[in-house]
């Protein structure tokens, strides 16, 4: 009698019960793989890579503007890729800078970015104003997890905050001035587009000193800078940025005080108007025998102020520091023979004078004027590797650091180099730095003999010490310096720039190369009778056909 299967107990064999298992776990993982799991039978869900797609920066950049403008701070920051630094920012956007009302809009999205309008309310002490701005979010995939967010930085509250600044609103920090020019008339940034930044300075330098009173303002308080090297590696370095403080709307007016500036209204005039004719052009006006700037302008007034901050090689302008040091040290002598051949070598280097041009038998004087490189390179195995940054420090005031005109400065840089960049320092490349304000200082000193600090604001006002040189330049030195400086402006490398401007009168051309630019920096320095000036056009050329008109025309509306 054959065996009887009990119910419910299904004869199966071990082997193929585990093939059974197998093939429905390998079909999970399929499954799950197909759904973009990390790995084949893992289990875990996929992790989106690649940008934002719309929807996400839609809806992610929605949820946050809705967060904000509803004032759940923790909830719009837990939406960024930086919920402390955000959620700060935002407390402070209600509780410092006193904004209510706050109505967010989107804009057109733009890729990844979200633009958005603020329309909001400032009050204070009973007093209120709209605000009206743009700003814009960028969204970015966290790459942990592949989850959407708002990529945080200051700018998302306001456009114009950077890392560590703070928007408030209260008494402002310093009361308004009324900057006048030295004829009394107003300074203002409409008037004289270059001079935004300098009255911002002004301000905060002097409104409480000026006798003004404070109005109650929202402003942007600025972060102090770091500090940081004045130059970089690739030869357009500018000085440490002094940035002040913003006011972004006014909710009462204070009581301004008035400060007397040094300021010409006909050369800041002339100033702006030839500025604004060219493309990276920068320049400075003073008098040699007082120091008192007359004008300051940069073609692109509403950035970096160049012209008193700007760290650049001042190529062959540098050779008046050059040559008060050779003229001084008996290495050369304006009338005696002095070798101008087409290359010089030194530390390595060989250096080479414009289109390899040469002066056989020629002197000093002919060499300077037609501004030779290779008669200050021949002279360097003579010098000492410190001589030309003593003599710029000790006698021409620069690399001090100790200027103080009224509103930041760069106070220029002539390191102490050795081997191919100390000779290259002879003519104004190597490590020295410099700008417009610097070099018409260089050549003031030059006219008088000693170095007269520049500045802005009179230390009458402040009490504040300018800056000395501990020497004057050796007479002899000095007045061979003068003689090379207006030969070369009424017949050397400067004349057709300086013609017709008059027999008390001198001028040093320059060009400084940079590296990645086709063409060099154009610079020029000259006086006339007791005003000078300097400028620097940027990627110019020769200075005396680029920075040398500019100079001449300023001279002009200055006598």
């Amino acid at each position: 009698m054959g065996k009887r299967r009990r119910a419910g107990r299904p004869k199966t064999r071990p082997a193929l019960w585990g093939a059974v298992i197998a093939v429905a776990v390998g079909g999970a993982g399929v499954t799950a793989w197909t759904l973009g799991g990390d790995d084949p039978g893992d289990g875990k869900p996929p992790i989106p890579t690649g940008p934002p797609t719309a929807a996400e920066v839609t809806k992610v950049g929605g949820a946050f503007l809705t967060a904000w403008a509803r004032g759940n701070t923790a909830a719009a920051a837990a939406l960024t890729d930086d919920a402390p630094a955000a959620r700060a920012a935002l407390t402070g956007f209600t509780r410092d800078a006193k904004v209510s009302a706050v109505t967010l809009t989107p804009g057109v999205r733009k890729g990844a970015r979200l633009p958005f309008a603020v329309k909001a309310t400032v009050t204070h002490a009973r007093k209120g104003k709209p605000l009206d701005y743009g700003s814009a979010l960028d969204l970015v995939r966290r790459p942990v997890d592949g989850k959407v967010l708002v990529g945080w930085r200051p700018s998302v509250v306001h456009p114009e905050l950077r890392a560590g600044d703070r928007l408030v609103t209260g008494e402002s920090g310093t009361p308004p001035i009324k900057a006048v020019d030295r004829a009394g008339d107003e300074l203002t940034a409409e008037k004289y587009p270059s001079l935004r930044g300098v009255l911002d300075s002004l301000r905060e330098r002097y409104g409480k000193k000026a006798g003004g009173t404070a109005g109650i303002e929202l402003r942007i308080v600025r972060a102090q800078p770091a500090d940081a090297p004045a130059t970089t590696a690739d030869g357009k370095a500018q000085g440490k940025e002094e940035v002040p403080d913003k006011t972004l709307l006014t909710l009462a007016e204070g009581v301004p005080g008035t400060l007397r500036t040094t300021i010409s209204p006909r050369a800041q005039a002339a100033a702006e108007r030839e500025t604004a004719k060219r493309k990276g052009a920068s320049v400075v006006l003073l008098k040699p025998s007082t120091g008192e700037v007359l004008a300051v302008a940069n073609s692109r007034p509403e950035g970096f102020n160049t012209a008193f901050q700007g760290s650049l090689a001042p190529g062959s302008t540098m050779k008046i520091v050059s040559a008060a040091l050779l003229l001084e040290k008996e290495l050369a002598s304006t009338d005696k023979k002095h070798p101008c051949p087409k290359y010089s070598s030194y530390g390595g280097w060989k250096f080479q004078n414009l289109e390899k041009f040469q002066i056989k038998n020629g002197t000093f004087r002919a060499s300077f004027a037609s501004s030779c490189n290779t008669a200050f390179i021949s002279q360097s195995k003579k010098l000492k590797d410190d001589d030309l940054t003593q003599v710029s420090s000790e006698v021409f005031g620069l690399g001090r650091n100790d200027w103080a005109i009224g509103v930041p400065t760069f106070d220029g840089a002539v390191p102490v180099q050795r081997d191919a960049p100390k000779a290259a320092s002879l003519i104004g490349q190597g490590g020295v730095r410099a700008n417009p304000l610097n070099m018409a200082s260089v050549i003031a000193t030059a006219k008088t003999g000693r170095f007269t600090q520049p500045y802005l604001v009179s230390p009458e006002v402040d009490g504040r010490k300018l800056a000395t040189a501990p020497r004057a330049l050796e007479r002899d030195a000095q007045s061979q310096l003068r003689e090379l400086l207006r030969y070369t402006a009424t017949s050397g490398s400067a004349a057709d720039a300086m013609s017709g401007l008059g027999a008390d009168v001198g001028a040093k051309t320059g060009s400084a190369e940079v590296d990645g630019q086709k063409k060099p920096n154009g610079w020029f320095t000259a006086w006339r009778g007791d005003v000078a000036g300097a400028a620097v056009v940027q990627e110019g050329g020769r200075g005396g056909k680029s920075a040398g008109p500019l100079v001449a025309k300023l001279l002009k509306s200055a006598g």
